[in-house]
């Protein structure tokens, strides 16, 4: 094959994101983009386009690309989260295998710049059904490390939705701006015992998280305790390339987390009790959210019980760097 390596520049915005949609169209993740996403992603100050990307083109077309994130914390393994993906017409060609090199080969350069005194790991991501993506990183050296369950609920239903009991000491009250900064500490606190979570700096948080075109306040939550302290919150999602896409009005869970000193009391469940009567209210058509399979709170039983069935399974594979 002719093809040319690069890496991505914000003129290739409308190239990647009709590969992304070529590629979910085979792979079946859920997953759209439109140009204000990747618009977005490509603005991301901690992302160096000239760097962190790469761009597999045979001549004007996009059929291959990767990015590689850098992590924010250490904890014993530095963790490089990466995407990436090749157009199904040109798979088993040997392209795949070409991007994973490059992924490791720039991780390995950010690893030793960076804490070369302690094991690096390279993450690939994807539905646990694409055969072709678990045979490459069995090749590569990469074995299943994490499952994850998407899991949804449907809202259009007839079907009553959960009911919150009262919390003694804590009040709900929607989200407003007033609470955003002790939302991310809080939100830095209550996954500081997940896997490969790294806080939140000011940046992250107003790339990815509230300041994401994303966020929807108005089906968000806190729970305040009596000193008006964020106990916990729940933040919310509207991905518009998926209701473009599927024309099913979706709310997505994005964050949920309880600060440890309040856990136990049901605050989760009051959360999600509340954003679905707010999204069902607002004239979404279904909820849904991305829990790890081996979550250390048990929000996997909490979500079960509110009526979230399971849809998809992704797998993160895992890989040391090496030398």
């Amino acid at each position: 094959m002719d093809i040319a390596f690069r890496p991505l520049e914000t003129a290739d915005i409308a190239a990647l994101a009709a590969l992304r949609e070529e590629v979910e169209r085979t792979d079946r993740t859920g997953i759209h983009y439109d140009l204000a996403d990747i618009r977005q992603e490509f603005t991301d100050p901690k992302l160096d386009l000239a760097h962190d990307t790469l761009g597999a083109w045979q001549g004007t077309r996009l059929v291959a690309y990767a990015l590689v994130y850098e992590p924010e914390t250490v904890r014993g393994v530095l963790r490089f989260d990466t995407d990436g993906a090749v157009d199904p017409a040109y798979r088993r060609r040997g392209l795949g295998t070409r991007i994973v090199d490059w992924m490791r080969a720039r991780a390995r350069a950010l690893h030793a710049e960076r804490a070369a005194e302690v094991p690096g790991e390279l993450h690939l991501d994807g539905i646990s059904t694409n055969a072709g993506l678990a045979a490459l990183a069995e090749r590569a050296g990469f074995a299943p490390s994490r499952y994850w369950f998407t899991m949804s609920h449907d809202l259009r239903t007839a079907a009553p939705l959960p009911e919150a009991a009262p919390l003694a000491g804590l009040r709900l009250a929607p989200f407003t701006w007033e609470y955003d900064e002790a939302v991310r500490l809080a939100h830095n606190e209550a996954f500081l015992d997940h896997w490969d979570f790294a806080e939140a700096d000011e940046a992250d948080w107003r790339t990815w998280n509230t300041g994401s075109r994303s966020f929807r306040a108005d089906v968000s939550a806190v729970l305040l305790d009596a000193g008006d302290h964020v106990a916990a919150y729940l933040l919310a999602d509207e991905y518009e390339a998926d209701t473009a896409a599927t024309g099913v009005r979706t709310c997505t869970v994005a964050h949920l987390g309880t600060r440890r000193a309040y856990r136990g009391k049901g605050a989760a469940r009051a959360l999600l009790a509340h954003t679905l009567r707010a999204a069902r209210d607002q004239g979404y058509d279904r909820a849904e959210l991305v829990v790890d399979t081996a979550n250390p709170t048990g929000a996997l039983g909490i979500y079960g019980s509110l009526g979230f069935v399971s849809e998809r399974t992704l797998v993160t594979y895992a890989g040391p760097l090496g030398a």
